[in-house]
């Protein structure tokens, strides 16, 4: 754990998560931690990554930070979108779909094909259908085809992670602790997502909020670590 980094991203999400619970002039705590908590995410990922020209960091590895910053980037816009005074829950949907598909180029890079892949997209699926599956009587007509191809890229978004993972585990030390990381982030991603549905739609969920924003910022920071 490195201090001067984690804590200030700790103390941003904790502010956005209370906020989060306060009324009337208190919410303005969770407008301004909220999108700060992923700005801090995104800036460990910036000073991770060596992306100025005259490093020597492998274009590999830059390509892959540049796609996990612009995910980050989305992911603010959706971050903004969704705590907006009116509702703006399909912008917000198409902003983080949009984080998804740079995860997605990203973590596309290092996976390999085979029974790692196979038993991966099985797995994510199988949770995929069974939240679908629960939550189509749920959705309002004009959401379900937005929300089914939000869950399948989330889902191949955290397909690939996992398979990258599992791939790698034979792999040196750095890589495969990137790898890691990128798929600890994916999963939880993938329930922060979920309950988000489930308290939307569902009729909402106790403590919904700590814990969709919890997870979502400690999936926001293993993806964020995975940059070497």
């Amino acid at each position: 754990m490195n201090p001067r980094r984690d804590v200030p991203i700790l103390l941003a999400a904790i502010a956005a998560i209370i906020g989060a619970s306060l009324d009337g002039d208190g919410r303005w705590l969770h407008w301004i931690a909220k999108p700060l908590t992923t700005l801090l995410i995104a800036a460990m990922v910036l000073r991770n990554a060596g992306l100025r020209p005259a490093t020597d960091t492998p274009s590999a590895h830059r390509t892959y930070a540049r796609a996990i910053l612009l995910g980050m980037a989305f992911s603010c816009i959706g971050d903004i979108a969704l705590m907006l005074p009116f509702d703006a829950f399909v912008p917000g949907l198409i902003a983080f779909l949009l984080a998804h598909v740079c995860y997605i180029v990203a973590f596309r890079a290092g996976s390999r094909a085979g029974r790692w892949l196979v038993l991966a997209a099985a797995l994510l699926a199988l949770f995929a259908g069974i939240n679908l599956a629960g939550l189509w009587p749920l959705l309002p007509n004009d959401l379900r085809i937005p929300v089914v191809v939000y869950v399948v890229v989330l889902a191949l978004m955290a397909t690939l992670a996992l398979a990258r993972a599992w791939s790698h585990a034979s792999t040196t030390a750095p890589a495969l602790q990137g790898a890691r990381w990128a798929a600890i982030g994916a999963i939880l991603f993938v329930i922060s997502d979920s309950v988000l549905a489930w308290d939307r739609f569902g009729g909402g969920l106790p403590a919904a909020t700590l814990c969709v924003l919890s997870t979502y910022y400690a999936a926001q920071y293993c993806i964020a670590r995975s940059v070497r």
